[in-house]
């Protein structure tokens, strides 16, 4: 019935549609628990379109949160660029009722729906938008992302994780961002983030033409994929981002775990992968 709802709502008005689906969304979660649910309602499609990839990369993160940062049940998460829960769900059973998890997002509408859809049952997982400049993503939000402080106190997290998030950061925000994830953490705390570096070889490859996407040559310490729209798609220079974590009182784990982005046939993933520890 919900599944034909949704199938009407497209030939109506987009402002009527998008409150159609928000008004359809509620009814479902409202059955959920009403029916006893005891698994996640599947966000609306077009929801996990926009966050990219699919549902099932929560998975695989998860196994690099418990492989590579030696994630433990019952620890405290903070999840920077939370999007519809994509990573929030497979942390449920997996942190259990001991665990704590703390979400934000710049897009009010992933943070609603996860608000709806997750919080009411699981109440140590909790969402909060940012409402974030971004011209990609956020294009009217108030606060630049080089100056906004995390929600939390300092030393509140055990381990913090950035998936795609770097990836549309410039390079000042980028430097801010490790700056606060090394506040949050507690002394011993890590971080798994994910990049785009340049470097000799994903130079390279990309320049040519073995990336998945185009890259414009270097402006400092970065490229883009879109000059009208920098946000969209950004790799930063690998001693650029080293410098940063540095200085955010963080140090990296070797080796990196550098992705298949820049067309590099044995990648560890798509995305590089970096491991960090707060001294």
């Amino acid at each position: 019935m919900l599944g034909l709802a949704r199938s009407a709502l497209r030939v109506l008005p987009v402002p009527v549609r998008r409150e159609g689906r928000h008004l359809l969304n509620r009814v479902g979660l409202w059955w959920d628990r009403a029916a006893g649910r005891t698994t996640v309602r599947r966000p609306p499609a077009e929801f996990v379109t926009g966050i990219g990839g699919g549902w099932e990369v929560g998975d695989a993160f998860l196994r690099h949160f418990r492989n590579l940062a030696d994630l433990k049940p019952g620890e405290a998460v903070l999840d920077a660029g939370c999007g519809v829960g994509r990573m929030a769900v497979p942390l449920i059973p997996y942190l259990g009722p001991a665990g704590r998890y703390e979400g934000f997002d710049i897009i009010r509408d992933y943070v609603r729906w996860c608000r709806r859809a997750i919080t009411p049952r699981w109440p140590n997982f909790r969402f909060t938008h940012a409402d974030i400049f971004n011209r990609e993503y956020n294009p009217r939000g108030p606060v630049r992302a080089g100056e906004y402080r995390f929600p939390y106190p300092g030393g509140s997290f055990d381990f913090a994780f950035l998936t795609s998030v770097f990836t549309h950061l410039m390079p000042p925000d980028a430097a801010h961002y490790l700056a606060e994830v090394g506040r949050v953490l507690k002394p011993g705390g890590r971080a798994l983030a994910t990049f785009f570096l340049l470097n000799g070889e994903s130079n390279r490859l990309v320049d040519a033409g073995r990336g998945r996407f185009t890259l414009f040559p270097a402006e400092g310490v970065y490229r883009v994929h879109r000059r009208d729209i920098p946000e969209a798609c950004i790799a930063l220079d690998e001693g650029f981002v080293e410098g940063a974590i540095r200085a955010a009182g963080l140090t990296l784990d070797r080796p990196v775990r550098y992705g298949d982005w820049c067309g590099r046939p044995d990648g560890y993933d798509f995305q590089d992968i970096l491991i960090l520890r707060k001294r």
